[in-house]
């Protein structure tokens, strides 16, 4: 059954890994980071969503991480992009411009 938040779920999960890998782009970000960014955009993501989508993209060679110590909590990874990321960025990003094109077109039809 279609409802606004299985309709949500579904689309959201499409663009996050793209959202993250657009983040990444800018910065070295740990999980809280990457987490409050996307909510300050009005997007809410929860750790147990981000840490396998992470996972995977570090796996799969798109993304690095740097681990730093601190010494009142535990190491934090910070990630970034990897040049194979930074490729599959680019064209994720050409995707998308792509498909935005072809929505307002079709949004448009009279």
């Amino acid at each position: 059954m279609y409802t606004e938040s299985t309709i949500s779920k579904q689309m959201k999960k499409g663009i996050l890994e793209y959202l993250v890998l657009l983040l990444l782009d800018k910065k070295q970000l740990y999980v809280s980071e990457i987490i409050e960014l996307l909510k300050e955009h009005q997007l809410l993501v929860v750790e147990w969503t981000l840490y396998p989508l992470l996972s995977r993209l570090k796996k799969d060679g798109m993304l690095k991480y740097l681990r730093v110590e601190s010494p009142s909590w535990p190491p934090r990874k910070y990630y970034t992009l990897s040049e194979k990321g930074k490729i599959a960025l680019k064209i994720m990003g050409d995707v998308r411009h792509n498909i935005t094109q072809t929505v307002g077109a079709i949004e448009n039809l009279t």
